[in-house]
């Protein structure tokens, strides 16, 4: 098969080296890829939401399978895309259709799915500049702290935890009167605060069967202790050591299964990755989101974990038949730490060469925010670099992710010196 994946952070890499390791994959495009992609496939310079380019090229290299990496294409309809197009029907698609998108698109949208099928979740309301009022009064009806979250898409930042009162008023004011992100603050969800600790589980479908993935657990926050501004993820541990099998059979009955029957009631074609963030509360999971697609970094550790022929089970997924694929998982723990450029996640400056990658043995660096430029691998984004390495227990994975870290250099890297350290 010639497979096609679209994307160009971490979360792709994992992809495409993964896929280049199957016996089914024939030739690998990455669009637009990075400096890791460009070693085991080809880049291809086109825009994730550039429809008609992502077409030529599907037709130009005779591409059977594409798998979408992040949810900007999802949301805007890159599926229904291929479904509608004559020249297109046929390849096959990897990531739910637009409607099923909404999932990640809608925070509302996500809260009345799971509040109709009985999904648990925190008690919410959604506002927007027109009952902004209404949203202070809901704010003084709840205790500290105050959760407000985007509707919308804002790579990952749009949400704020705030311990003041005062400050979560202002803060609604900034994100629907001032649109603070944008479109994707038009409409605001205000939710009751969960005190627990959180955790992803990864489910595959092919809109009506389901397997789950490895559990992962990312950490956030740009500071140690999970302290500072929120990131797209500053490292990732798999598995999660306290998910018992009790518990994660509770995550299946209660969560996993619902989602999946709710998608066939609703009438939301899904064929791809749900991504659910759970917070246990107690002894109990509830959701805090749904994602349509895997998350980053989190990938970076489920997926080297995947023993199983990941080309196979897509395939599996294309054609309604994943009940018959057996999902084999390594038992060894995973773990991945990101390198960030200074300043990350707010202002920082790109182009610095990275140098020590020849050194890292016994991990696996999967490039993020880096390119190829002139023979040198240099940063392109805030996060640059995870260092991903397995072990029989997650600190010795840890160590040895921290140990060729070491080996690695560009001007003012940073990267959190404490994953795990809540476990």
């Amino acid at each position: 098969m010639n497979i096609l994946v679209l994307g160009s952070g971490g979360r792709e890499h994992t992809f495409a080296w993964k896929i280049a390791k199957s016996s089914h994959c024939e030739n690998l495009f990455v669009a637009p890829g990075n400096s890791g992609t460009k070693s085991i496939a080809t880049n291809l310079d086109i825009s994730v939401t550039d429809f008609e380019a992502i077409k030529e090229a599907v037709l130009e290299n005779n591409i059977d399978l594409v798998v979408v990496g992040p949810e900007d294409p999802l949301v805007q309809g890159v599926h229904d895309f291929f479904l509608e197009d004559q020249d297109l029907k046929n390849v096959a698609v990897i990531g739910p259709q637009k409607a099923a998108a909404e999932l990640e698109g809608s925070k509302e949208f996500a809260k009345e799915f799971m509040m109709r099928h009985k999904i648990p979740t925190a008690a919410y309301q959604s506002f927007t500049k027109d009952n902004v009022e209404e949203g202070y009064k809901f704010l003084e009806s709840l205790n500290a702290p105050y959760v407000l979250k985007a509707d919308g898409l804002a790579a990952g930042k749009g949400v704020l935890i705030l311990n003041d009162l005062e400050e979560a008023k202002t803060e609604l004011k900034n994100m629907l009167v001032d649109a603070k992100f944008g479109d994707a603050s038009t409409k605001v969800v205000i939710e009751e605060f969960l005190d627990g600790i959180e955790l992803s589980c990864f489910v595959l479908t092919d809109g009506k069967d389901y397997k789950i993935l490895p559990t992962a657990k990312d950490y956030k926050r740009i500071g140690e202790g999970d302290t500072g501004l929120n990131t797209g993820g500053m490292g990732a541990v798999s598995p999660v050591p306290f998910v018992t099998a009790d518990f994660l059979s509770i995550i299946e009955n209660q969560i996993v299964k619902p989602t999946v029957d709710g998608l066939q009631k609703d009438n939301l074609p899904y064929v791809g990755f749900i991504f659910i963030g759970l917070i246990k509360v107690g002894d109990y999971p509830k959701v805090i989101e749904y994602n349509v697609r895997m998350g980053d970094p989190e990938t970076e550790v489920v997926l080297p974990r995947l023993k199983t022929d990941l080309v196979a089970i897509f395939k599996a997924m294309a054609s309604g038949t994943l009940a018959d694929i057996k999902i084999e998982i390594d038992e060894r723990a995973a773990t991945t730490i990101m390198l960030v450029s200074g300043g990350y996640p707010e202002a920082y400056e790109k182009g610095k060469e990275i140098t020590g990658l020849e050194k890292v043995e016994d991990s696996i660096v999967f490039h993020a925010g880096a390119n190829d430029t002139d023979g040198k691998v240099v940063t392109s984004g805030g996060r640059v670099m995870a260092v991903t390495s397995y072990g029989d227990t997650y600190q010795e994975a840890i160590k040895k992710s921290y140990q060729n870290i070491e080996k690695l250099h560009f001007d003012k890297m940073y990267y959190r010196k404490d994953i795990g350290f809540d476990l």
